[in-house]
């Protein structure tokens, strides 16, 4: 079933059925104030932190998963009938009401038609501000004049953090007040003093002052507020019939010792073709702040001016600008929708907000994960070196003086000055107590794209703090990480898989052995080694090679099973993933691994990818493994605890698919690797949109796989590395586009089925307007390039040989 279609030349999703499967979401503002929104206007808003910065509330896996939010109510006040801006809370009959929800990039347009009434709210952040804008213009288009009543609400936390405002009613209740200001709520909290300083700076609760909210209005006067939720929904009502609503009248009640919200009531009469524009202000900040911005708005309304207008189009400039960095078309609409938009904004939001916050994510998770982040910076190096290079540099200052990295980077992290998991104060701090063993080895692939990305050589030598002490150049880092793992292994030479190997259900301790990470470990050193020999440092480049050696000999005795490689073993012993296993006797990341690592190549390579094929993959994706587990399991296999078919027990777990399609491409298997990104493309599964759940537009943590009894469903939307593994498949691997250090590689790896297409990509400032002619209906493979009119024999462009603008055809054969 279809729910919308997605607008290219807008780069706009477009709901136009409100009734989705699942909330269908988008992201606003920035890292400092952030916003989540449904297609429905439901979610919550937060100052930097979604766990203690919240603003209003949202109910996470309440009966209705998408309530309450921001919402504006009409009312027609001759007859007394009602509905919302948003086709919820009030849910009007679709056969009467109209909706459409344009999600774009950082902001949200939500229109309804209803009785000859129109409106149109846009959404959004403007930047570098504490405060989100409703943009509302509102129509008559009937033929009499209408007398309606307008009531903005939201509903306000009592307490920054989630978890106080949630459960800690005895005290969170008692401690918050709202203020009717004239043009504004203001909600103040521990007005007579707070007992400590808020971690989230901006947030009005710093430093001892009061935590104060505002939720106000430019462009129409207030007739009647409500500070108090219940006195505005009234006793047993919901969000869908509030009581002022109803009866067409706010009470000015303001709230004391009870639930705090915003409730804004306009009277406006409309006259036949009149519109109407109305600006509802959300944000963090004082009755001094709040007035400024408020009459800010009132200022350009009154002038003749479009302030929000101006602030929503500066977004659009700016995510836009990014985007245009890398455009492609093919004959692949569903795949070109992906590239050119939303798997790469996709990437931009993870990359920002980590799994900090989303409708599953409560924001609890106060930090940024320091292998998810690491990833995240991969999918947007393409699109943002320097925004890129600000990231890699935070985590590498996040990486522990040992070689491991912290495994929750706080928001305030303070390089040099940071507690470790070899520390009980860092638990305390965290929640988190162990090193994982794949940390710091995401930094290898990451540092080696940027400076090819870039052309900045120089950053190997930059000098960065380590978390808790000294500091060393990038270069000195990445030989430390390697260290780490050198310093921890197990009985056959492998690396251990300590507390994760980046499957958090796998615990093989300090002495069970980690393929995947040995796998991650030959490829750091394999980089480390091209980096020691274009430095210069012959004994360096003799340390990794010999290690590879080792490994490569470890692989060849105790990891390949004639056909495949196994998993790893545990500290008994056991070896998972063998194919002799009843249960989990082949893995998908030991296989794929083992081809983008470089340690299996030709033969070995082909064998360890048909056997994910034959016995993996489903029409929705590749299996983690299978069969699941049933019997074996904890303390080891802790993915016992899913049903089967489930994430880590047997599901298709997303991100692992961007490294399936990778390596396929890398042995130059262009038909198989479409395959794989098909059966996990959200725009394919766009008219079946009642099987997927999610979005239609972005990537889910995982699917469910064969065993279950939805398999084709997902789950966790937005924040997952599934963004970055599979930008990077499509822009390395597919269309072949491969920085080096002093030029770029343009070999794509196709189905043989595309004649021909094209790519834009900005390198280094220059325009590469790429054609690629692929008539010999090859899979992969380039006979030579013409560039800017000069034959070159082979894939590699020199940078030397480019302009500012570029005309470059690539005859595939």
């Amino acid at each position: 079933m279809r729910y919308g279609h997605f607008d290219e030349s807008n780069k706009e999703y477009v709901v136009t059925r409100p009734d989705t499967p699942a909330p269908w979401c988008n992201y606003l503002g920035s890292v400092e104030y952030g916003a989540i929104i449904s297609n429905n206007a439901a979610g919550y808003s937060f100052v930097k932190s979604g766990a203690s910065g919240r603003i209003i509330r949202f109910r996470f896996n309440s009966a209705s998963n998408d309530q309450p939010g921001r919402y504006i109510y009409l009312r027609d006040n001759s007859d007394g009938d009602y509905w919302s801006g948003s086709w919820q809370p009030v849910c009007k009959d679709l056969d009467t009401y109209g909706s459409e929800c344009r999600h774009g990039t950082a902001y949200t347009v939500i229109k309804s038609q209803y009785r000859n009434i129109e409106t149109s709210t846009a959404y959004f952040v403007p930047m570098d501000k504490y405060y989100e804008v409703w943009q509302l213009k509102i129509k008559n288009t009937g033929l009499s004049a209408r007398e309606l009543s307008l009531f903005g609400m939201v509903e306000f936390t009592n307490h920054d953090h989630y978890e106080n405002d949630t459960v800690n009613l005895q005290y969170s209740q008692f401690i918050s007040k709202t203020y009717f200001k004239g043009d504004h709520i203001l909600q103040v909290i521990n007005e007579n003093g707070s007992e400590a300083s808020s971690d989230v700076e901006g947030s009005c609760d710093v430093m001892g002052e009061p935590g104060c909210r505002f939720f106000g209005v430019a462009g129409a006067e207030v007739s009647a507020f409500d500070g108090e939720r219940d006195a505005f929904l009234g006793a047993y009502r919901t969000y869908g019939n509030p009581k002022a609503v109803e009866k067409g009248k706010c009470s000015n009640t303001p709230a004391y010792n009870c639930n705090s919200c915003g409730a804004l009531q306009i009277d406006l009469t409309l006259k036949p073709g009149e519109e109407r524009e109305i600006v509802f202000l959300l944000g963090a900040g004082n009755e001094e702040v709040a007035s400024q911005v408020i009459n800010s708005y009132k200022a350009a309304l009154s002038g003749g001016s479009d302030l929000a207008g101006l602030q929503l189009n500066e977004l659009k400039t700016l995510w836009h600008s990014r985007l245009e960095n890398l455009q492609i078309s093919t004959p692949d609409r569903n795949f070109d929708n992906m590239v050119n938009m939303w798997n790469a904004y996709q990437c931009f939001i993870t990359f920002l907000w980590s799994r900090a916050a989303s409708f599953q994510y409560c924001g609890l998770r106060n930090g940024l994960g320091y292998r998810d982040t690491v990833q995240d910076i991969q999918g947007i190096i393409h699109l943002d070196c320097n925004l890129a290079r600000e990231r890699l540099s935070l985590m590498l200052s996040a990486q522990v003086s040992n070689g491991g990295g912290l495994p929750l980077v706080k928001f305030n992290h303070i390089p040099g000055k940071e507690v470790t998991p070899d520390e009980s104060e860092y638990s305390k701090k965290t929640g988190q107590s162990f090193y994982r063993a794949d940390d710091a080895l995401w930094l290898f692939p990451t540092v080696m794209t940027y400076i090819k990305e870039s052309g900045q050589w120089n950053f190997i030598d930059e000098v960065i703090p380590y978390a808790d002490k000294g500091e060393a150049s990038v270069y000195a880092h990445l030989k430390q990480a390697i260290q780490f793992n050198l310093d921890r292994q197990g009985s056959h030479g492998f690396p251990a898989g300590l507390f994760a190997d980046w499957n958090d259900c796998l615990r093989l301790g300090t002495k069970g052995e980690s393929m995947f990470v040995a796998f991650q470990l030959y490829y750091a050193l394999s980089i480390f080694k091209d980096f020691a020999q274009r430095k210069d440092e012959p004994e360096d480049a003799a340390w990794a090679g010999s290690h590879m050696s080792r490994l490569d000999n470890a692989f060849e005795n105790y990891a390949w099973e004639d056909d495949q490689y196994v998993r790893g073993f545990t500290e008994a012993g056991y070896t998972i993933g063998s194919k002799n296993n009843k249960e989990a006797n082949i893995w998908l990341n030991p296989q794929t691994w083992s081809v983008i690592s470089g340690a299996a190549g030709g033969e070995k390579a082909r064998l360890a990818l048909d056997q994910v094929y034959n016995k993996l993959n489903t029409k929705y994706g590749a299996m983690l493994f299978y069969p699941a587990f049933k019997e074996f399991g904890l303390p080891v296999a802790r993915m016992i605890l899913f049903n089967e078919g489930t994430k880590e027990n047997a599901g298709i777990f997303s991100q692992p698919q961007g490294w399936l399609i990778l390596a396929e491409t890398m042995v130059g298997n262009g038909n198989r690797a479409y395959e794989y990104f098909n059966e996990i493309n959200p725009a394919a599964m766009n008219e079946h949109a009642e099987i997927r759940y999610l979005e239609p537009y972005v990537h889910g943590q995982a699917t469910e796989g064969v065993d279950t009894l939805n398999h084709g469903r997902s789950h966790v939307h937005w924040l997952t590395g599934t963004a970055s593994t599979v930008m990077v498949s499509i822009v390395n691997g597919i269309l072949g586009l491969q920085p080096q250090y002093e030029g770029i590689n343009i070999n794509p790896c196709i189905p043989s089925s595309w004649s021909s297409f094209t790519i834009k990509k900005i390198f280094r400032g220059k325009l590469l307007d790429i054609q690629v002619d692929n008539s010999a209906g090859m899979e992969k493979g380039v006979k030579h390039l013409i560039v800017n009119g000069k034959t070159i024999a082979g894939c590699y462009v020199d940078y030397s040989e480019l302009a500012e603008r570029n005309s470059i055809l690539v005859v595939m054969g």
